[in-house]
């Protein structure tokens, strides 16, 4: 480099050169820059726009893929629905040949068919004028049926009633017998599910008849029973004491009435005098209940009878004993110490003069004393019965009655007037007397002849016994033992001697033996007096107890052969004079009123 030049200008010029061209570059390096990053910002978008496209291109191939086998779908189903139309066409064709011969056949058959109406329209014309005649005498057959049928109802009727008056003049004891459902007891050691069948001891021997006859059928025995009346297993306690409610009337017209059951155990004696009261309190609030028994029916009956009559002329008390190995029990008395002993009056009238009587005013009354009486009667369990009576049971309502005015007469009375008076006059008078001072206790309630009670004037006593005897049984049926045994006994031992007395009066001994047992002591004057008597037979219909059935259709037999004579009525002390010979009663199935009439001289 030649000394002397001054070059710092020149490289003044040419760093300001470099420094420009190096801003430029860095400028365009910038701008490079931007622009690069805008073009991966255009490829980010662009890859996006190609993966949705890619989506799109996946979705339609879906689209023509699904396209494609719904056309091959349709496809098939377009040649099978050929198929079947041409299958059909086929088919309609074959109709179609078949619809023309129709007409033709249809009018072969019905020239036929017309023939064979013709035909049976003639044989119709020539058997009508026949068949008008079979139908006249159809109507006139079926009118003489419903004529003889209402005459034999009635006759029939009729018959009954005769016989009930012939057999009251008679004097006989009136007899029923009621045959109770098998029960799943009668099985005994069997198989519950054998009941009732052929060859089993559960099997049914004793069969209802008719109204009035019962047969007893087995291998051995074929017998029948007639009765007044017999019960089938389906009747009702109602249809029972329907037949005993007439007895009721004759009751309050003045003569004693005793109704006794009678059976083996657990033949249904219980039920059928007592019902279903002891399995629930009696409410007098409630309806009656459908299983009552004879007592409470009874009872409601004869308060409904005196509520017909004239006010304050009726008192009725109630005492209630059992018969218990030969002892009576007071069940009414707070001391069962008392020592009972039966009286028996020159007129046969039999009375316990120690046992104690309640009055009561209602049925509810009535059904309280007995059910405070049943807490102490005697029962235990046996194989043959759950609850089986240990003893005789006897509910006596006395009703206590103003006698009638014309009973009040001396014996100088004129005799004209008290033939009157016995032929029907209205016994009530315009002033009754006051009963209220009557005696709430009697003694002996059960008299054959009524007293005058002070302040009243004359009055008649009659009773209703009820009696639910204890039932006989076989010792080695029924399993007893110890005291139970002896129970058994003494109970086998009354039902026995009972038996001998209705032979004794049926064979017209010279002696009856009523004093055997105390039992038949305390009936005397019902079985042999004047009472009316209706003994109701309970007999089970099973195998098992064949002995025992034919024993209680025995004894209802023997009972009926008993003549006792007309049953005579109750008259008061001032009235003692009157013959009641002079008088017979009507049958108590028709008794309203005063139920006898001046006997023909």
């Amino acid at each position: 480099m030649p000394l002397g030049i001054d070059r710092t200008h020149f490289y003044a010029e040419k760093v300001k050169r470099q420094e420009k061209e190096i801003r430029a570059k860095d400028e365009r390096v910038a701008q490079l820059e931007t622009e690069n990053a805008m073009l991966y910002l255009k490829l980010a978008q662009l890859h996006g726009t190609v993966q949705s496209v890619r989506q799109e291109n996946s979705s339609l191939n879906e689209q023509v893929e699904s396209e494609q086998q719904f056309r091959n779908g349709v496809s098939g189903t377009a040649i099978k629905l050929h198929r079947e139309l041409e299958t059909i066409r086929n088919d309609l064709r074959s109709l179609q040949s078949i619809a023309i011969d129709i007409p033709e056949q249809f009018q072969k058959y019905t020239t036929q068919a017309n023939k064979v109406v013709q035909r049976h329209r003639q044989v119709f014309q020539s058997q009508n004028s026949s068949m008008t005649s079979l139908q006249s005498q159809v109507t006139n057959m079926e009118l003489a049926l419903q004529e003889i049928t209402e005459r034999h109802a009635k006759e029939k009727k009729r018959r009954q009633e005769l016989h009930n008056i012939l057999m009251e003049l008679r004097g006989n004891i009136r007899v029923h017998c009621r045959i109770r459902p098998l029960m799943e007891f009668d099985c005994g050691n069997e198989d519950s599910g054998s009941l009732g069948k052929p060859g089993t001891r559960s099997e049914v021997v004793v069969h209802f008849v008719d109204d009035e006859n019962v047969c007893c059928r087995t291998a051995k025995h074929n017998k029948v029973f007639e009765y007044e009346r017999v019960f089938g297993p389906t009747e009702s306690q109602n249809d029972i004491f329907e037949e005993v409610q007439p007895m009721l009337t004759s009751l309050l017209d003045g003569y004693n009435i005793c109704i006794m059951a009678y059976g083996q155990t657990g033949s249904g004696k219980t039920h059928t005098m007592l019902g279903s009261h002891k399995n629930e309190d009696y409410n007098p609030s409630r309806e009656p209940h459908r299983d009552e028994g004879v007592i409470p029916r009874a009872a409601r009956e004869l308060f409904r009878l005196i509520s017909e009559k004239q006010s304050a002329t009726h008192k009725i008390e109630v005492s209630v004993l059992e018969i218990y190995n030969n002892e009576i029990r007071d069940l009414l008395s707070n001391d069962p110490s008392i020592k009972h002993d039966i009286n028996t009056s020159t007129d046969g009238t039999v009375s316990v003069p120690t046992l104690s009587s309640k009055q009561v005013d209602t049925v509810y009354d009535v059904m309280c004393l007995v059910q405070h009486g049943l807490r102490t009667r005697r029962e235990s369990a046996t194989m043959v019965h759950e609850h089986s009576s240990r003893s005789h049971l006897v509910v006596t309502l006395t009703v206590i009655s103003q006698a009638p005015s014309f009973f009040s007469k001396t014996s100088s009375g004129s005799s004209q007037d008290l033939q009157r008076d016995i032929r029907g006059r209205s016994y009530s008078t315009s002033s009754a007397p006051n009963l209220g001072n009557l005696s709430n206790t009697w003694s002996g309630a059960d008299q054959s002849q009524a007293s005058t009670v002070p302040g009243m004037g004359a009055v008649i006593r009659t009773k209703l016994q009820l009696v639910d005897l204890a039932g006989s049984e076989c010792v080695g049926m029924s399993g007893v033992k110890g005291a139970a045994l002896r129970e058994a006994s003494n109970i086998n031992k009354s039902l026995s001697a009972l038996a001998d007395v209705l032979g004794a009066l049926a064979e017209h001994r010279s002696h009856v033996p009523y004093r055997n047992t105390r039992l038949t002591h305390l009936l005397q004057d019902s079985i042999g007096g004047d009472a009316k008597l209706l003994v109701l037979l309970c007999v089970s219909p099973a195998q098992r107890y064949i002995t025992e059935s034919l024993q209680c259709l025995g004894f209802g037999t023997r009972a009926r052969q008993v003549q006792r004579g007309p049953t005579k009525r109750r008259l008061p002390s001032s009235a003692e004079k009157v013959d009641s010979s002079s008088v017979r009663p009507r049958s108590a199935s028709t008794a309203t009123g005063p139920s006898f009439i001046p006997k023909p001289t």
